[in-house]
């Protein structure tokens, strides 16, 4: 849990310290405990200010630094996505799995449907500041199929952020959902895709729950019928990811991928204070063990002195909440 009392220029200086003692080497000087202890008990507030006092006592660009060997060092990587700013965070994650080699589905649907609409927002902003790019766009010109349609819904959805949920408007788009899948041979998809853009992650999760009210089942169910397609089946992972983001993360966290540590590693430090415990109850009703096992199986096993720490700061997070 972030530290609720206020942090004076000293104690900065000393989480300084311990910081440039561990990047020079000067590991006897510090305690891995000092070194957990900045990553699990300090909010982004604080880390902020970190950074700051850093630059200005070392004269280095303390996240520049970690960035610059993130690539295969997993502490790194953890003091990363600590300290860099969530929507340039996202931005960065969104650009990557578009244009970083093979496209990532993955990772486009965990930012676009985890985040509220508020965030996403913010997010589109950045990417446009960053990348001098549009995301739509860019999504429109990588992305082929349902799912370009409905992630393209998704993040216009977020202009209406601001808006209340409101659950007569829930129950009259519950309907007109129901109508576009049951009144043909085909479904309605356009309309299924109107609705999705024009209504925020708030009130999305709202008509999802009065479509169950209504007719009895998870819209995700109905939209396994072969008359739906491919495009129903693609629809099914957006509105799961929406509605259970918890089940979407331990899903993910439960599949054997090539980057399952970047997984672990991002899910548990984007979602602590969020819904971690959530995604741990998740991952545990599904394997019977927790996310503490397997943080500890991924990295414990290692004779790397880093993995200490990683598997310090990412079982506190968890356990923070």
């Amino acid at each position: 849990m972030a530290t609720s009392f206020i942090r004076t220029p000293r104690q900065y200086e000393q989480d300084c310290h311990i910081l440039h003692s561990y990047f020079s080497g000067n590991v006897g000087a510090i305690s891995n405990k000092e070194v957990v202890g900045i990553f699990v008990n300090r909010d982004s507030n604080a880390l902020k200010l970190i950074r700051q006092t850093y630059s200005h006592w070392y004269g280095q660009d303390l996240l520049q630094f970690v960035s610059n060997v993130q690539r295969n060092n997993s502490f790194a990587r953890i003091a990363y996505l600590r300290m860099v700013d969530p929507y340039e965070r996202d931005a960065q994650l969104m650009r990557h799995s578009l244009f970083g080699g093979s496209l990532n589905l993955n990772t486009l649907i965990e930012v676009a449907c985890t985040r509220p609409s508020s965030e996403l927002l913010q997010i589109k902003h950045c990417y446009q500041t960053q990348y001098k790019s549009d995301l739509e766009k860019d999504l429109t010109m990588k992305i082929n199929g349902g799912f370009k349609e409905i992630l393209v819904a998704v993040l216009r959805s977020c202009r209406n952020y601001g808006s209340k949920v409101d659950m007569s408007l829930a129950m009259c788009d519950a309907k007109t959902l129901y109508e576009a899948l049951e009144s043909g041979k085909n479904i309605d998809q356009r309309t299924i895709i109107s609705v999705l853009s024009r209504r925020n992650n708030g009130q999305i999760r709202a008509i999802l729950s009065s479509y169950k009210q209504l007719y009895g089942q998870e819209l995700s169910k109905s939209v396994k019928r072969s008359k739906c397609g491919q495009f129903g089946k693609e629809l099914q992972v957006v509105i799961r990811c929406i509605q259970h983001p918890e089940k979407f993360f331990a899903k993910q966290l439960r599949m054997k991928n090539a980057d399952g540590r970047e997984i672990l590693i991002r899910t548990v430090v984007t979602r602590s204070r969020i819904d971690i415990k959530g995604i741990n109850k998740a991952f545990a009703t599904k394997t019977g063990s927790s996310l503490e096992n397997l943080v500890v199986r991924e990295f414990g096993s290692s004779k790397n002195k880093n993995n200490d720490i990683v598997v310090g700061i990412l079982v506190g997070l968890i356990k923070g909440g």
